[in-house]
């Protein structure tokens, strides 16, 4: 830019405004197009890996909601034909892990031996695979070992659920949440409350009588088992309610010649009428009529 009107006066460019501004978004050139150049990993290639995998997460997240893993009935340990099976995410993990070189003696093997040099393998790629290649057609090593661990995902989660699906029809067996779904659907046909699956504790049973005079013989021989109120503890049952579980004749019997699990005899310590007395009171200790 001239300063002045002299005609022989020096002209300073600021920039290089003679080049007109092309119309539109001006990009920068590539980092390839600048020869024995590469982009540099810390900012530039570390934060589209975060992205891809923030974005990648987030998709597996709502995945996971839109499909939810089904929720069973609480455990019962006497059920014998309950088929265990994992949420849908882990089941090629519970797939691997019913083979037998992966599990039984070789356990430690499949469960941290196998997934430590999977993990520890992808941890060490960017060491590993050096090539400036980014075209995965021309990384044949690193591809390949890519669409096999997705095809041995793919692979194990489609037969893991096929037995499931195989083993329920062996065994006639419809799964809990379709269970719970149809009482529920029928409940509210009928204008009920759906089924409620959690078991609500029993309603603590009180001492009936309590001043019977058998309970001078309670407090002598009874509390130092089953507590100072007769509610149990540890392996020996509750007092309290023991006249709905047995009769009076089944309660002079356990007294007079004990039980096992605990139950000493107290035929030698006390006689056939405080054992009546004491049989009597126990017959008498039931929950309320509702």
């Amino acid at each position: 830019m001239a300063h002045g009107h002299k005609s022989n006066e020096k002209v300073v460019y600021v920039g290089d405004s003679r080049v007109k501004k092309g119309a539109g978004v001006q990009i920068p050139p590539d980092y390839t197009s600048y020869p024995g150049k590469s982009e540099a990993f810390i900012p530039n290639f570390l934060l589209k890996e975060w992205m891809v995998g923030c974005v990648v997460l987030v998709g597996f997240l709502v995945w996971t909601i839109a499909e939810p893993a089904p929720l069973g009935y609480p455990a019962d340990p006497t059920n014998a034909s309950f088929i265990p099976m994992p949420d849908w995410y882990f089941l090629f993990l519970y797939q691997f892990l019913k083979y037998p070189y992966v599990s039984q003696d070789y356990i430690v093997l499949g469960t941290m031996g196998i997934p430590a040099v999977l993990f520890g393998g992808l941890l060490l790629a960017p060491f590993l695979d050096t090539g400036k290649e980014r075209r995965f057609y021309r990384r044949p090593i690193a591809s390949s070992l890519m669409f096999l661990s997705l095809i041995a995902v793919v692979y194990l989660t489609v037969i893991s659920w096929s037995h499931y699906t195989h083993q329920l029809e062996i065994t006639n067996t419809i799964p809990e949440h379709h269970v719970r779904e149809e009482k529920a659907r029928e409940a509210v046909e009928k204008g009920q409350e759906p089924p409620s699956t959690v078991k609500k504790p029993a309603a603590p049973v009180a001492i009936v009588d309590a001043k019977d005079p058998a309970m001078d013989i309670v407090k002598a021989q009874c509390i130092g088992c089953h507590a100072t109120d007769l509610k149990g503890q540890g392996s020996f049952p509750a007092l309290t309610g023991v006249g709905d579980k047995y009769s009076k004749e089944e309660l002079v019997e356990i007294v007079t010649n004990g039980k096992s699990g605990g139950m000493p005899e107290f035929g030698s310590k006390l006689s056939a009428e405080e054992i009546d007395q004491l049989t009597t009171w126990l017959a008498k200790q039931k929950a309320p009529a509702k």
